[in-house]
């Protein structure tokens, strides 16, 4: 590995998260965060190709979901993968729950207001994660302005079992505030392909009074979004409530 590969290696991990000192291990660099406890093993293969390995596959899963090696061309790859990796490995299944306990542990639940807080600390830490699955991008519209984005439930909070439910970064898309309204009211959902699913009353004046267009899709989503949207699509879509 030459002296300026790995200065550039070390750039792109900084950049994207994993802030500790990267190790020097055979060929590569493994890179590591405080934020999380999975690391990646950054091999260059040339001057501008990279081999990436993970022992959880599961932070690579949006890269190569067969396997816990990824292969990536140019800096920009190299970075974009990164990005990809730290996010997910931030928002893991139950680490923002975790994270949400260990922030309410000591406060009251007496009283509806005092839940009320509780639930807000929740849903911000949600919003938060949801920011930086999504990049901070409405996968549906590619808006990217974070303050008029919306952080939405896909299975309700009221309707979800417990707060790994709840604070699952799977159970949120991060949406423009015409589309939230639409999937929150049950207006509109998504197919298992992503295609945006519109109600039979949302007609073609009120799609261009929202400027909406008909064959939208989200961008993105993985398998572990699947059993939310089925949820929403039975149980809080409007065709399937009414019958029509």
């Amino acid at each position: 590995m030459k002296p300026l590969q790995r200065a550039r290696i070390e750039k792109a991990a900084a950049d994207c998260g994993f802030e500790l000192t990267p190790e020097v291990q055979g060929g590569g660099l493994v890179l590591r965060s405080v934020q999380f406890p999975e690391s990646i093993a950054v091999e260059p293969l040339s001057d501008t190709t990279f081999f990436l390995r993970s022992a959880n596959v599961a932070i690579l899963v949006g890269l190569n979901p067969a396997t816990e090696c990824v292969q990536v061309d140019g800096y920009d790859g190299l970075y974009a993968a990164l990005e990809r990796a730290g996010a997910t490995a931030r928002t893991l299944p139950n680490r923002i729950a975790d994270r949400f306990r260990e922030a309410t542990a000591s406060l009251p639940r007496s009283t509806e207001v005092e839940r009320l807080v509780i639930q807000r600390v929740g849903q911000q830490l949600l919003r938060d994660a949801l920011l930086d699955y999504w990049h901070g991008r409405c996968p549906v519209t590619g808006l990217a302005i974070p303050g008029l984005l919306r952080a939405s439930h896909i299975k309700p909070w009221a309707a979800c079992d417990d707060d790994n439910e709840r604070l699952d970064v799977y159970n949120g898309l991060l949406l423009a505030p015409q589309v939230d309204a639409l999937f929150d009211g049950g207006w509109a959902t998504f197919e298992p392909t992503g295609e945006l699913r519109l109600a039979l009353d949302v007609d073609h004046e009120a799609i261009e009074a929202l400027g909406l267009v008909r064959r939208l899709k989200t961008v993105g989503l993985a398998d572990r979004h699947q059993s939310y949207l089925a949820f929403h699509r039975t149980h809080v879509f409007r065709d399937r409530r009414t019958g029509r």
